[in-house]
C-alpha cells in the first residue's frame, strides 16, 4: 500500500481570536506557552501524516490529546488554522463549502460514538438517509440499504426503530448508513466507546470482517491501545495535540519513542503484536503451514500436537520456519 489517499502537512488547529495571524508571527514551531500566553488554546500541533489506500491507520491518544480535533480537522468539519490538507489529489484546505459538502456526500464516511439514528426513522430508512439526501431514487436507494443492513448482520430488522435495537444494533446500523453512499474513505472517531467489552470485541470483529471484503481507506480514532493494536495497520500516537510516534503495532510495541509510549505498549504481550515473519528463521520444514502475517500469538497454538518447527508460508510460498523455542521465548517475554 504504497498510494496515498489522505495526507496532511505542518496541520494546526489553534482555537482563540486571530488564531491564524498570531500563529504565523510566532514562527513555524511555536511552544504551547507562547500561545497561551497569546490567549490561544493549541489543539493540534504541526501534525504531518498520510493515510494508504486501503489501510485502517489508527490515531490513538488519550482524552484531550487531540485525535478527535485533528480528524475532523482532516475532513474540516473542524477548520484547521495552518498546514496542508490533500484528498486523492484535491487540495481540501482550498475546496469550497460547496465542494466539501459534496466529497462528505460521496467519498467520505462517518462513524461517531454517539450513534445520531433519527428515531422516527426505522432501521432502512435510517440507512437509506443519506441517500435520500442526494436524492436517489426510492426504489434504488432501498436496495442499497437492505444490502448494507445485509452487510452488517441485521438482514430482518429493516422495520424496526432505534429504541427496539441494543447498542451494538444502534452501532450496526450506523455503520451501515455511512457504507451506504460507498465512501472511498471512512472517518471512525470512537465507534465503540459506548458500548460494553463484550458488545465491543464483537463489533471490533465486525468491523475487521467488514475491512477484507470491502478494502476501505479507514482513519480510525480511539483511546484505547488494545482496540489499536488490534485494529490497525498503521498507528499515530498523539500527546499534546502533538504525534509523538507513528508505525505499525509492532513497531511501537517493540521500539516505544518515548516513555509516554512505553506506558502504552508496556503492557501489551508482545507475542499478540509481533507477527511469525519478525521471528521465524531460515530453513525448511514440513507440516502445516503458519502464515508469514499471522501474529505468534495465533500461531502458538499449532504446537500443541508436538512439533519442534513448523513452515512459514507467505503468498503460497515457503519463506522460513517457525520454533516452538522462539514462540516460547517472545510468550514469556511478555
Amino acid at each position: 500500500m504504497t498510494e496515498s489517499t489522505l495526507s496532511c502537512t505542518g496541520l494546526w488547529k489553534v482555537f482563540g481570536p486571530r488564531a491564524a495571524e498570531t500563529l504565523s508571527r510566532l514562527g513555524p514551531a511555536p511552544l504551547p506557552k507562547a500561545l497561551h500566553a497569546a490567549g490561544l488554546v493549541p489543539a493540534v500541533r504541526d501534525v504531518t501524516l498520510s493515510v494508504a489506500a486501503g489501510e485502517i491507520f489508527v490515531v490513538m491518544g488519550l482524552s484531550g490529546s487531540g485525535k478527535s480535533t485533528l480528524l475532523r480537522c482532516l475532513s474540516r468539519l473542524v477548520e484547521p488554522t495552518a498546514g496542508a490538507i490533500t484528498f486523492q489529489g484535491t487540495n481540501l484546505m482550498t475546496a469550497s463549502d460547496a465542494r466539501m459538502t459534496d466529497l462528505r456526500r460521496h467519498r467520505m464516511g462517518m462513524v461517531f460514538q454517539h450513534f445520531a439514528l433519527l428515531p422516527h426513522l426505522n432501521v432502512l430508512d435510517n440507512v437509506a438517509f443519506p441517500l435520500d439526501v442526494q436524492g436517489v431514487p426510492r426504489a434504488r436507494r432501498e436496495e442499497r440499504a437492505r444490502a448494507m443492513v445485509a452487510l452488517v448482520g441485521l438482514a430482518g430488522r429493516e422495520g424496526s426503530f432505534p429504541r427496539q435495537l441494543s447498542g451494538g444494533q444502534q452501532q450496526r446500523v450506523g455503520i451501515a448508513r455511512s457504507l451506504a453512499g460507498d465512501p472511498d474513505l471512512w472517518f471512525l472517531d470512537e465507534p465503540f466507546s459506548a458500548l460494553d467489552p463484550l458488545i465491543r470485541r464483537e463489533m471490533q470483529d465486525e468491523f475487521l470482517r467488514l475491512q477484507a471484503s470491502l478494502r476501505k481507506t479507514i482513519l480510525f480514532v480511539t483511546h484505547d491501545f488494545d482496540e489499536a493494536i488490534r485494529l490497525a495497520d498503521r498507528i499515530a500516537i498523539m500527546k499534546d495535540g502533538v504525534v509523538v510516534q507513528s508505525g505499525t503495532p509492532e513497531e511501537i510495541v517493540l521500539h516505544p519513542a518515548t516513555d509516554y509510549v512505553r506506558a502504552f505498549a508496556g503492557a501489551v504481550p508482545k507475542a499478540k503484536v509481533v507477527r511469525v515473519a519478525s521471528v521465524m528463521e531460515q530453513g525448511h520444514a514440513e507440516g502445516a503451514p503458519v502464515d508469514a502475517r499471522m501474529k505468534v500469538a495465533d500461531a502458538a497454538p499449532r504446537f500443541q500436537a508436538g512439533a519442534t518447527e513448523l513452515p512459514v508460508v507467505q503468498d503460497g510460498r515457503q519463506v522460513g520456519i517457525l520454533r516452538r523455542a522462539a514462540v516460547i521465548g517472545l510468550m514469556l517475554a511478555g
